[in-house]
């Protein structure tokens, strides 16, 4: 097997607003199946454009070019243009209306700029918007029919337009009392509450969903024992549960960020690479060491063939499903930037739009991460 395609496990971060030669260098070498944009990679629109354009240009096979694109403080996008309404706020207005309008928009916004994937809806449920976990405005509702209803609704819309989707965070950061950028959370739950409650979403979702995000939490009825494993890098939870159980066998599923506090603070990074694997992820992301790519690869190309084959297959079924961007221009990009903010006040009313979500690293980093 080549490094070719061992390289389309790696999901990674690039550093900059461009590709210097140093990563372009790096990018070549290592052929990944796909990158995520964060707020340092903007600056522009026409820069960012160009930007999903180059890394397009720098890869053999079609990438995955990727955004956390959500809504409200968790809208990489907001940098250049309007910020969407947030999932709480789009769910306490209960019209489905507003929520289709913020699928299609985001479709053709993502579209616009290069993406093909989107990493949400959120199907974590709100249980507390005060808890620090990371998930403050970002659920679909306050139970998992609420959710099921939105986060579907804005899934359809979002697909229709050509942008691949991905639910998240599986099996939950619902019940989490920390934030996994800091720490390894660990959630006490019953395995038949957890099917009750945190799971319903994704079992409901699953068919209409292109992926799933595995996430840093540990569930100790998942993995019981000294040695705290996070649900996405068990066995257990993965592969047995989410594709044997809940029928997700030929489902892409991805690591959240692998450069996360609750990853870093308790595994080697050749062991969170190789369980990562193991545990039946398809993806593994490596958001801001860009540098550790080359050692990711370096260590998936030491594993047995049999432990990568479908993962491969998968995302190569996958990326049959990507849509080429739109065509990018000024007027395009001003439309949609007036029809997001008519969202906003339509959602929040005319004041209400006018204060920005504030970013609150402190509280957690999800929002520049």
């Amino acid at each position: 097997m080549s490094s070719f395609d061992v390289g389309q496990l790696i999901l990674m971060g690039i550093p900059d607003t461009e590709l210097t030669p140093e990563t372009a260098s790096l990018i070549e070498s290592i052929q990944p199946g796909g990158f995520i944009i964060f707020g340092r990679n903007i600056d522009s629109p026409d820069q960012l454009r160009k930007l999903t354009d180059d890394l397009r240009a720098i890869t053999k096979t079609k990438p995955f070019i990727t955004i956390d694109q959500e809504g409200g403080r968790v809208s990489r996008l907001r940098l250049i243009g309007s910020e969407p309404p947030n999932a709480v706020q789009l769910s306490q207005k209960n019209n489905l209306d507003l929520i289709k309008r913020h699928g299609n928009l985001t479709g053709q916004l993502l579209r616009l700029y290069g993406f093909n994937l989107n990493l949400c809806p959120v199907l974590d449920i709100s249980i507390d918007e005060q808890a620090d976990n990371s998930l403050r405005g970002r659920c679909y509702g306050e139970n998992a029919n609420q959710v099921i209803t939105n986060a579907a609704t804005f899934n359809k819309a979002m697909r229709s337009k050509g942008i691949l989707s991905c639910g998240k965070h599986f099996p939950g950061y619902t019940y989490a009392s920390c934030d996994a950028h800091e720490e390894l959370p660990t959630v006490h739950r019953t395995r038949e509450d957890w099917e009750l409650i945190e799971c319903a979403p994704f079992r409901a979702l699953l068919p209409d969903l292109d992926c799933v995000m595995a996430c840093h939490t540990h569930y100790p009825f998942f993995d019981p024992g000294d040695k705290k494993v996070p649900a996405s890098l068990s066995h257990t939870a993965i592969t047995e549960t989410l594709r044997n159980q809940l029928g997700y066998d030929n489902g892409l599923v991805m690591t959240d960020d692998l450069d996360m506090g609750a990853i870093l603070n308790e595994f080697g990074f050749e062991d969170t690479i190789q369980r990562a694997i193991l545990a039946g992820n398809d993806i593994v992301m490596i958001c801001h060491r860009t540098e550790m790519a080359k050692e990711a690869l370096a260590i998936l190309e030491k594993m047995p063939p049999q432990s990568t084959t479908d993962s491969l297959e998968r995302i190569h079924e996958a990326k049959t499903k990507l849509q080429p961007p739109s065509q990018f221009t000024q007027d395009s990009v001003k439309d949609l930037d007036d029809q997001i903010w008519d969202l906003r006040v339509d959602t929040l009313g005319e004041e209400l739009a006018n204060e920005k979500s504030i970013e609150d690293g402190k509280r957690s980093p999800v929002e520049t991460y």
